[in-house]
């Protein structure tokens, strides 16, 4: 079973949607014993960073959410500022991040964009992946729909593993072990989302 961490926070009932036309068992829960069971996670996120964190870190199961990724190495997805969580920090506010990958979120730089590029980006954008990147698997010309202002920025370029250009050459997703992070919305991305999940699942 995927647990769909439920902080108040994010689209979690599209991607619970999503993960039912897959066929793959879910719940969106905060219960820890529920979280404790499940076989792996998905961190959603909307909005501003740091008021995401900070209802995170209120979450009943955010002390037992450090041991399931660090200590038993559970597989967790996150997803737009979801991803972003996973980083140190970010310029979109005064707190921490989960720190599971060394880096920072910072917000589109507008001096290094063509004239005509609106912030934030918000639309359906190419997505290149590094090879042999398991959620990429089965997935020709992919292409995701974005909607965000920030973007991560990482200490280790290895962690990296697609890009997208929005004016410039940015983080798509990212992944350390058996944490991985999306900039984008599967959810919103029709059969390209849905064979993303499906990877993940099959992880």
């Amino acid at each position: 079973m995927i647990a769909i961490l439920d902080y108040g926070i994010g689209n979690v009932s599209s991607i619970s949607n999503m993960l039912k036309k897959i066929g793959r068992d879910n719940k969106i829960t905060s219960d820890t014993e529920v979280i404790n069971s499940a076989s792996k996670l998905i961190l959603p996120g909307v909005g501003n960073f740091e008021y995401c964190m900070r209802q995170l870190q209120q979450a009943p199961f955010y002390e037992l959410l450090h041991h399931k990724v660090q200590v038993e190495k559970i597989p967790i997805l996150g997803v737009c500022v979801g991803c972003q969580m996973l980083m140190e920090s970010s310029e979109e506010g005064n707190v921490d991040g989960l720190g599971w990958i060394k880096g920072k979120v910072i917000k589109f730089n507008s001096n290094k964009m063509p004239q005509g590029y609106k912030i934030p980006h918000m639309n359906w954008t190419e997505v290149e992946p590094c090879p042999e990147t398991l959620l990429y698997n089965n997935i020709e010309e992919p292409r995701f729909y974005f909607v965000h202002s920030y973007h991560v920025v990482c200490d280790d370029t290895s962690v990296i593993t697609a890009t997208a250009d929005y004016g410039y050459s940015f983080p798509a997703s990212i992944a350390s072990e058996n944490i991985m992070g999306v900039q984008f919305h599967p959810e919103k991305s029709h059969k390209f989302g849905m064979q993303l999940y499906e990877n993940f699942c099959a992880a």
